[in-house]
């Protein structure tokens, strides 16, 4: 007869390795957590004109596409684009 092999489930390397994955993703989540919780965000304080400068930032990119959406309508309509 075959030798049946005994030995206890935490000899064997393939229980530690499907059970070290998710042990190290849980131990991540608790570190990650501690920090969250010791380290607070500051607050920023003037965040009306830190908005204010970024609205001016995404309309400064827009206006840099009029060139673009003129051509586009005078390839539409067969009009010139009106020159600044």
């Amino acid at each position: 007869m075959e030798k049946l092999d005994t030995k206890p489930w935490w000899k064997y390397g393939y229980v530690w390795l499907v059970i070290g994955g998710p042990l190290v993703v849980v131990i991540a989540s608790f570190i990650t957590l501690y920090l969250a919780i010791t380290r607070p965000d500051a607050v920023i304080d003037d965040y009306y004109r830190k908005g204010m400068e970024i609205n001016k930032t995404l309309s400064a990119e827009h206006d840099g596409m009029a060139p673009a959406m003129q051509a586009r309508n005078h390839a539409a309509t067969g009009m010139k684009p009106i020159e600044n």
